[in-house]
């Protein structure tokens, strides 16, 4: 999307706004927002944390809810037990999730990254609402910063970074909870560092690496660490839902003074651009009237250049040069511009979620087909997925002729085959295994066991008989059908095939 006006201020594409034009480091001091789209966020974002930071203490049946053990190699996901031989199924969810991010950018934009990305809600609602309470907004931090190291200054940066910390050391162990559950992790806080020492230092190198990211990388990681914000530039096109200015209605630019307003008193319009009587069937059968100030100059746009948005922007942005990488649809800008339009007697929406093809063609925000079409896929995929998740066994097991044996006969009549068998234990308690033939008048002998108990997460294996009367047989190969209990339940059925001589 292209906003530019002015072609001499297309420099800024050539770097971004973080950097100085010596190269240092510019530090961002974003205003503090307020509005109904900050608002909406702040809800959203409490009921984040509270799911983010409530997860790891759920458990079902004794054992986490959810839990990502990469280095054991044990996964739970909603009380359902995953493990290496279930790679298919997380190929499977990270090709969805890929081809869902795709399409949810193309139509969306960056919705994910303003309203559900981590590292934005810990910024912004955590990290930045921590900063406002004790320095201030915008320019008391910039004062701050440049003042001298008084008592005062002192005070605020240690307890600033004190909390800064604490909140830092809460994710971390939060984090490690995600990895290795809940109650290792009381064990690792609660016993002494030299019986857990691995992961004392977890949690501790966990804490620094969060602490320097919210401290003082920032708003460096949406910048030039993700790779999101990069790939944006190939999955956006015109018609993709995103944040961005209305330079249509915007341009040209022109300062509003104070008394440029006041000797321009808003005039009631309709929707269809016609003056509003107050009396007229218009205002009350279909909509209010708008209120709508009259220009000092005929060719102004409705943008006053007061800047509002550059300095709400947490990455320093201005949002009326167009879609940058930098731009994460916060919504900041909107709830910036819409204050001020509505203190210049405007119409809301100078900077709103809309398209490109929206803003030229002068067409409403709306659900359209392409919309319509986008979503339906992401729902598919998404049900493709939950059916994975929920079609998935709590016993991987596999019972598979041993191979280059042969049948062997027996004195009484009876024929046996070979097998081997592989069960692995996915539930978050012990099994105790047994066979029983479906579709055939036979048994089954184990070879070296009485029983089998697979531990939670575990795996055994082994080799078994199954023998069958040859007056049952009619096929050279048939297919048997055997049913695995654990205890008197029925967990799964494994089908394998039967050799035998014709009869």
């Amino acid at each position: 999307m292209s906003a530019i006006i002015n072609p001499d201020e297309n420099n800024y594409r050539d770097t971004i706004t973080t950097v100085e034009k010596d190269g240092s480091r510019k530090w961002i001091f974003a205003k503090k927002p307020k509005g109904w789209f900050y608002n909406a966020r702040t809800i959203t974002s409490i009921f984040y944390l509270l799911v983010f930071f409530g997860l790891p203490f759920l458990q079902y049946e004794g054992e986490p809810l959810f839990m990502l053990n990469v280095v054991e190699r044990k996964f739970i996901i909603f009380g359902l037990h995953f493990g290496v031989q279930d790679l298919i199924v997380f190929g499977l969810a990270m090709l969805t999730f890929v081809v869902f991010v795709v399409l949810f950018t193309v139509v969306f934009g960056r919705l994910f990254c303003g309203w559900a990305c981590p590292q934005t809600i810990f910024m912004e609602m955590v990290f930045r609402k921590i900063e406002y309470w004790i320095d201030g907004d915008a320019q008391q931090q910039r004062n701050l910063r440049n003042s001298a190291w008084t008592t005062l200054k002192i005070r605020k940066r240690l307890l600033k970074h004190f909390l800064f910390f604490l909140v830092s050391f809460a994710i971390s162990n939060t984090f490690l909870a995600y990895i290795i559950g809940m109650p290792a992790l009381k064990k690792i806080i609660t016993e002494p560092i030299t019986v857990h020492i691995l992961g004392f230092f977890a949690i501790v190198i966990f804490t620094f690496v969060f602490y320097a990211v919210y401290a003082f990388f920032r708003e460096q990681i949406c910048i030039v660490a993700c790779p999101y914000g990069r790939l944006q530039g190939v999955m956006l096109d015109k018609k993709s839902i995103l944040v961005a200015y209305d330079y249509v209605r915007g341009e040209p630019r022109g300062k509003m003074s104070k008394e440029k307003l006041e000797s321009t008193p808003p005039k009631a319009l309709h929707e269809d651009g016609s003056n509003c009587t107050g009396k007229c069937d218009n205002c009350t059968k279909i909509h209010e009237p708008v209120l709508v100030a009259e220009p000092a100059v005929k060719e102004m746009g409705d943008c006053i250049d007061c800047k509002a948005c550059v300095l709400v922007c947490p990455t320093g942005i201005d949002i009326r040069n167009g879609t940058q990488l930098e731009c994460i649809n916060c919504t900041a800008c909107i709830d910036a511009c819409d204050d001020i339009m509505v203190k210049i007697h405007k119409p809301k929406g100078l900077i709103r979620y809309t398209s490109e093809d929206m803003i030229v063609n002068k067409k409403k925000a709306g659900i359209t087909p392409r919309i319509i079409a986008y979503s339906a896929v992401l729902l598919i995929l998404i049900g493709i997925l939950s059916f994975t998740f929920m079609s998935h066994s709590l016993l991987d097991a596999s019972i598979l002729r041993t191979p280059g044996q042969f049948y062997q006969e027996h004195p009484d009549g009876t024929i046996s085959n070979l097998y081997n068998f592989k069960v692995a234990n996915k539930r978050n308690k012990p099994m105790e295994i047994h066979f029983v033939l479906r579709n055939a008048n036979g048994k089954i002998e184990l070879i070296g066991h009485e029983k089998i108990e697979v531990p939670v997460g575990g795996e055994k294996q082994g080799q078994l008989f199954i023998r069958i009367p040859l007056r049952s047989i009619h096929e050279k190969k048939s297919s048997l059908e055997v049913d695995i209990f654990d205890g008197n339940e029925l967990i799964t059925t494994s089908k394998t095939t039967f050799m035998a001589p014709v009869n």
